[in-house]
């Protein structure tokens, strides 16, 4: 166990386990209660369907696994996996604004009148979907971990806006489900702030060489640091001065690294060397038990721990199962923006 107040070196060493990267974690309602087998059910009638040739988006649930016709929630020690998948198709704005353009002139040509904005916004809806057979297909899979045991939801996405999509989802596939973004006793910021001032991180965890410090007053100022030691006085002032950390990379236990946002979004996590005995080499698909076991189990614990060291978590509010989902808390542009996310999880291997 690391001691308090150590700033980790840099671990080279890591596990190749590609589960989740960015979590964002809730609090299922403890009322739910659905057998695997009804969860399974509930979840075929939102099966994933590719999208027709004049379809924009369309999403659904998928095999964990990869195998055709498989089991939409697979259930490794205890611990149920779901995918969610969503295709989209979208047409350069620049091509249906030039074909816009042309359908104008012409009008304008052959009537001698320019179209009005409503004319406009049809022709633009026209184009849109005549050109939609032609356009490129993107699509992006993310991860779901729900431990039942534990009443906790995670989820493998750090866009809020489609973290909150799934959990949508997820509350209008499933009897009873409801759920609620974790909430702890200390604001992330504050205790980030007092970790960075006092250089005593909580038992267990160490603090690393990156974080982000953002001014609360309308300068709106950020200083970033990478790769650099943060027990040094500049980092203190800053934090005197007004700035708040808005993430922080630690290390917990030796055996994972990730960064805490002040929206406690847990990104970058890195299964450190140890974590996974036995688990590589081989085949992806031979893995797929051992990268779930690891992620769910080392997850399992971080979770908690990092909970305890922020206060422990506020009582649960969770909305009924028939209300909106609850939306995540949406990260600030300097930290990670949705394009950055969907980046990091488009087409990423379970």
């Amino acid at each position: 166990m690391p001691d308090n107040g150590r700033l980790s070196k840099p671990v080279e060493k890591r596990v190749s386990v590609s589960v989740f990267k960015n979590v964002i974690v809730y609090r299922i309602e403890p009322a739910w209660s659905q057998t695997l087998a009804e969860a399974e059910e509930a979840l075929a009638k939102a099966r994933f369907e590719p999208c027709g040739p004049s379809q924009e988006k369309s999403a659904g649930w998928v095999e964990p696994r990869g195998e055709a016709n498989g089991p939409l929630v697979e259930s490794i020690d205890g611990q149920w996996l779901v995918e969610y998948m969503i295709e989209s198709k979208a047409v350069p704005g620049s091509v249906v604004r030039r074909k816009l353009d042309e359908r104008c002139a012409q009008i304008e040509a052959t009537t001698g009148r320019k179209p009005g904005k409503k004319e406009k916004k049809e022709l633009k809806e026209d184009i849109t979907l005549e050109l939609l057979p032609m356009a490129f297909t993107r699509s992006a899979r993310v991860a779901v971990w729900i431990d039942k045991a534990e009443n906790r939801l995670v989820i493998n996405s750090g866009n809020a806006a489609r973290a909150d999509e799934v959990v949508t989802s997820l509350v209008k596939s499933l009897d009873g489900f409801a759920v609620a973004l974790i909430n702890t006793q200390v604001e992330p910021a504050a205790a980030m702030a007092n970790w960075l001032l006092t250089q005593e991180p909580p038992a267990g965890f160490t603090i690393d060489r990156e974080c982000e410090l953002k001014a609360s007053d309308d300068s709106k100022a950020v200083v970033r640091y990478a790769k650099h030691p943060l027990d040094i006085e500049e980092v203190q002032k800053h934090i005197t001065d007004g700035k708040r950390p808005t993430r922080l990379a630690l290390t917990w236990d030796d055996r994972v690294s990730f960064e805490l946002t002040h929206g406690m979004l847990i990104r970058k996590i890195v299964f450190l060397e140890g974590t996974g005995d036995g688990a590589a080499g081989g085949k992806k698909e031979d893995n797929f038990d051992a990268d779930v076991a690891i992620a769910t189990g080392e997850l399992g614990q971080l979770v908690p721990a990092l909970l305890d060291a922020l206060g422990g978590e506020a009582a649960f509010t969770g909305a009924p199962a028939d209300a909106a989902a609850p939306k995540p808390v949406a990260e600030a542009p300097t930290t990670t923006t949705p394009a950055d996310a969907e980046a990091e999880e488009e087409d990423a291997p379970f």
